[in-house]
């Protein structure tokens, strides 16, 4: 009985070595940043797809996530060791709330109606709709980019 006791010890110690803190889906808005603590020191940090999001990194604790584009992606943590200290599944999602799509002769244009209406990138959009607004949004950036 003692010496099953103690295997069951080593092998439930096991687990909680080998298992790494995956956590549920985590779900940002596009254009939203929100905090994530990281429960081991984090030492290095792999994003799945960076065209869906962005992430900056505070300290070894604490990182930030910013939804860029609609889609999922995945975030792995790790450790100077290499262990995986996180995991998640990431989904970045439209704020619809004040959003509006238009349709007119099949063809779609999205706006953002918060307070007044602007148009906003949205995939399936009439095209020339959609490259006037990237051309607009890629204008700005480069502004604050100072380029």
């Amino acid at each position: 009985m003692n010496i099953m006791s103690k295997f069951l010890g080593l092998a439930a110690t096991g687990v909680v070595i080998a298992s790494t803190a995956t956590a549920g889906k985590l779900t940002v808005e596009t254009n939203t940043t929100v905090p994530v603590r990281i429960s081991g020191a984090a030492s290095s940090v792999v994003l799945g797809n960076q065209n869906i999001a962005e992430v900056a990194v505070h300290d070894e604790h604490l990182i930030f996530i910013t939804g860029k584009s609609f889609g999922t992606t995945n975030l792995m943590v790790f450790d100077k060791e290499g262990r995986e200290v996180y995991s998640t599944e990431l989904a970045v999602s439209v704020n619809t709330a004040n959003q509006v799509t238009v349709n007119r002769s099949g063809q779609s244009y999205t706006y953002n109606c918060a307070p007044g209406c602007r148009p906003v990138l949205s995939a399936g959009d009439e095209q020339e709709h959609f490259q006037g607004t990237y051309t607009q949004l890629e204008n700005l950036k480069s502004l604050s980019d100072g380029n």
